[in-house]
């Protein structure tokens, strides 16, 4: 085959390995240890040669509807595309797969690929004497794994409704990876066709036979290794210790220890239920907004009696009387007259707006403040009525200029 001048001289001495016609007169070449890329002449541009060393470390490909691009990343050393049209894509990737693989000592020097996969993030290459399978964005870096066929005692498929799973038996380990099932054919023979004819056999079952001999009579094979169940699981409720020092904490649950006898006769929890119950009736007397009015009310503090217990001044019919108008919430003492008792320091409760929220931190709705709010309300409204007749205006308008559209067609 001739080569333009500009292209055997870049060759040298090496030899052309794949050729792969690029359309027109450009031309693709493809040596064991580069890959060179002719551009002919044309009006615009002179013929030229590209050069692509095979060293890489990763390769990748960008696939486009006319054209695609296969990059070549060579680590520190950056980086080289060769851009070429994607009707041609794939005859142009094996043999640069080919050439990479070799030259990283993947596949030996007289080994050849046999058949390119790639499967969304997947690639597998099927060569002579192995097959290599990649998993990622790349087509290829330096994590992938390779499985000679030496090591390969068994090869099955399991068919799924989506994809077929090809599973290798190496050494004593099943490896398996997924393809489509459109495809699964292809990969089925030529898997099978290179294993049978480097185990030379004729058949997956004779390899199988083959495969069950050498592990039978291999005193290294590997044998099955337990690491046992493991450590027991950490649980976030342990269970309780069997002593407790006497400084330990008492859970909720736990049974109180007797409780003493209080000072005034009764026990200490007699005086935390008092306390208790003291502190609701204080907030019940704040929230009812009587508390302000049942402290104007009392002239003076009770005065205990010979018991110990306190008495309200004017006997047991004024206390009654008392709790009486406390439990009504002043709703009865609020519709007479406010007499003596309901004026302090001048004023009167009824005078008071604020009366009832006294020592609260609350204040009474202003009526200033709800005239300001209907003005802003009406004032509002006035503007949405205004935006709407606007519209309407608008509307108008433009199915007037549509009507007018339509009888001037």
């Amino acid at each position: 085959m001739s080569q333009p001048e500009i292209v055997q001289s870049g060759l040298g001495d090496e030899t052309v390995v794949a050729h792969v016609d690029l359309g027109g007169e450009d031309e693709l070449y493809v040596t064991p240890t580069r890959t060179l890329r002719y551009r002919a002449e044309g009006l615009l541009s002179n013929e030229s040669v590209e050069e692509f060393s095979h060293g890489a470390e990763r390769v990748s490909v960008s696939e486009g509807r006319r054209k695609s691009k296969v990059t070549l990343g060579y680590g520190l050393d950056g980086e080289q595309t060769v851009s070429l049209p994607t009707s041609r894509l794939e005859h142009a990737l094996e043999p640069i797969i080919e050439g990479v693989l070799k030259h990283n000592g993947v596949l030996g020097q007289d080994e050849s690929v046999a058949q390119l996969f790639r499967f969304s993030e997947l690639t597998v290459v099927v060569a002579g004497e192995r097959v290599v399978r990649h998993i990622g964005p790349g087509l290829w870096d330096q994590e992938f794994e390779s499985y000679h066929y030496s090591d390969v005692r068994d090869l099955e498929f399991e068919d799924g409704s989506v994809n077929t799973s090809v599973v290798l038996t190496v050494g004593g380990q099943r490896e398996r990876f997924k393809t489509p099932n459109e495809d699964a054919r292809a990969v089925r023979a030529a898997l099978e066709s290179t294993l049978l004819a480097y185990r030379q056999v004729d058949s997956i079952e004779e390899l199988r036979a083959a495969g069950a001999s050498e592990g039978s009579g291999d005193p290294g094979s590997p044998e099955e290794v337990s690491f046992g169940d493991g450590p027991d699981p950490l649980f976030a409720d342990p269970t309780e210790p069997d002593e407790r020092p006497d400084n330990a904490a008492r859970a909720p649950d736990d049974e109180p220890p007797n409780v003493g006898s209080a000072p005034n006769g009764g026990t200490a929890g007699d005086r935390t239920a008092e306390a208790d119950a003291s502190s609701l009736g204080i907030d019940e007397a704040v929230q009812s907004g009587t508390a302000g009015a049942a402290d104007a009310a009392t002239p003076a503090g009770p005065e205990p009696d010979a018991a110990g217990v306190p008495e309200p001044k004017g006997g047991s019919e004024s206390a009654s009387t008392t709790a009486e108008s406390s439990a009504r919430g002043g709703g009865e003492a609020g519709d007479s007259a406010p007499g003596p008792a309901d004026t302090q320091n001048g004023e009167t409760t009824g005078e008071s707006s604020n009366a009832g929220f006294e020592g609260s931190g609350f204040e009474a709705a202003a009526p200033a403040a709800d005239e300001q709010v209907l003005e802003e309300v009406a004032a509002l409204r006035e503007v949405v009525e205004q935006q709407n007749t606007e519209l309407r205006s608008q509307r108008d308008l433009i199915e007037q200029l549509i009507e007018e559209l339509r009888r001037g067609r």
